[in-house]
């Protein structure tokens, strides 16, 4: 076993008895929605899994040890810390050698997966390229890590604060295939809809893993995106969360928002501009995610790696 890795005594025996196990992150948690809806929302999602036939590994950084699987403490804790530091791949060893505490997004999550063997991992929605990013060069390490990084991501597609159209690019120059569920369309995180296609439909959890297994059979390095949309009854209508998003842009330009602190404040503007309806499709999003998850991590442990 790595030795900054350490498990929970669930994931342990799950590991031990060959489950298919599902990877949750935790910026979720502490920075993506608030409390106690943030702390609610993961344990319910956490259910939903073992409730789908899987084992849910959610995976932080605490004392300096990568901890795959949390306690209900540990769960409070990262709900309720607001310095718990937001961890993508350039930040995995400080807060590791530092004894800090940790909120993984999808890139460190991806890391840390790939460390404990677990190939499926649920979020809400990747990171992408941002808008102005030909100026400020403001990708998301989710892409880069996507393209190296041997885990399939289960999401709701990516926010649109991004640059939907550029983020596809960006991840069809590395390789990253990007799969649907359920539509051709790639969704847009509040909607199920942002006007692109993904490269490929893919409905059942066989279907999907008979596609990630063979290319990971082939060698061909890095991960999956299945983008699976919103439930229709819990969607948001396009053109109404477009204004928004335009309106939280502006806010964030106009108060020197930069760097990390741009998506937390654009969610916590969208939400307040909504009246809180933002944040009840994110939590169904992340929930319906869950679902598609754990029958992928279930077919897979079907199709095991030679």
């Amino acid at each position: 076993m790595h030795q900054f890795l350490s498990f929970s005594p669930e994931v342990a025996n799950a590991r031990a008895a060959g489950l298919p196990i599902v990877a949750l992150e935790s910026t979720i948690i502490s920075h993506g929605m608030p409390y106690p809806q943030n702390v609610q929302t993961a344990r319910e999602v956490e259910q939903i899994i073992r409730d789908g036939g899987a084992v849910p590994a959610t995976i932080a950084v605490i004392d300096g040890k990568i901890r795959v699987g949390l306690t209900d403490e540990q769960l409070e804790l990262l709900g309720q810390s607001p310095e718990a530091m937001k961890v993508s791949r350039r930040d995995l060893a400080y807060v590791l050698s530092q004894n800090k505490l940790g909120a993984t997004t999808v890139a460190a999550t991806m890391i840390c997966a790939a460390l404990a063997e677990i190939p499926v991992f649920v979020t809400g929605g990747i990171g992408g390229v941002h808008r102005g990013a030909e100026t400020s060069f403001d990708i998301s390490a989710d892409l880069q890590e996507l393209s190296q990084t041997n885990v399939a991501v289960v999401c709701a597609g990516v926010k649109s604060i991004l640059d939907i159209g550029l983020t596809l690019e960006y991840l069809e120059t590395q390789g990253v295939p990007v799969v649907s569920v359920g539509q051709p369309g790639f969704p847009a995180f509040f909607t199920r809809e942002s006007g692109f296609n993904a490269d490929f439909q893919l409905d059942t959890p066989a279907e999907q893993a008979a596609f990630i297994q063979t290319k990971w059979h082939l060698g061909l390095k890095g991960g999956i995106v299945v983008s699976n949309p919103v439930p229709e009854a819990d969607a948001m209508r396009k053109e109404e969360i477009d204004g928004i998003t335009l309106q939280a842009l502006q806010e964030a330009a106009e108060n020197g928002v930069t760097g990390k602190k741009v998506t937390p404040f654009l969610l916590a503007r969208i939400k307040t501009l909504t009246q809180g309806r933002s944040l009840a499709t994110n939590i169904a999003l992340v929930k319906n995610n869950a679902r598609v998850g754990a029958a992928l991590a279930r077919a897979l442990a079907e199709r095991p790696l030679p």
